[in-house]
């Protein structure tokens, strides 16, 4: 899956709604072991990317793979900023500053690699094992007898 978005708050929010989405499209629901981890170095890696990576008339990428042989999936975030992201020790009273640390607890491994053009790849892979089956209803057509009404 790869989707653009607009690199503001908005943006960040949509690609994390999108991720949740095609977690649960690929097994892994809302409330299961992987989802909730995923979907949070998703929402961490889009706002760095919407905060520090924006580049005025740019947008941000996301990318998600998923492995399931190797039980994991691989988060992709792509700016146009040219720097790197700083991992940072805030002081206990700060608001933010604890994106990374949370990416570097949560992911199996993370790091950040050159892209094609101006910028950036920041990417994790986060462990997912147990999949369950994707529900979807099967409603059957309605059809009408004849000299009957609906």
């Amino acid at each position: 899956m790869n989707q653009r978005f607009s690199a503001t708050r908005r943006g960040a929010r949509l690609a994390r709604l999108l991720a949740a989405h095609q977690l649960t499209a690929w097994g892994y629901p809302h409330g299961t072991e992987g989802h909730d981890t995923v979907v949070l170095v998703v929402a961490e890696l889009a706002a760095n990317a919407a905060l520090h990576g924006r580049v005025p008339g740019r947008d941000f990428a996301l990318s998600l793979a998923h492995d399931p042989d190797r039980g994991v999936v691989r988060i992709e975030v792509s700016d146009t900023h040219p720097a790197l992201p700083a991992r940072l020790a805030p002081a206990p009273d700060q608001a933010g500053g604890r994106g990374l640390l949370l990416v570097e607890a949560l992911a199996v491994d993370w790091g950040v690699r050159d892209r094609l053009g101006p910028g950036k790849t920041v990417w994790a892979e986060c462990a997912v094992s147990v999949r369950y089956p994707v529900q979807c209803e099967v409603v059957a057509p309605h059809r009408q007898t004849q000299g009957t009404e609906p």
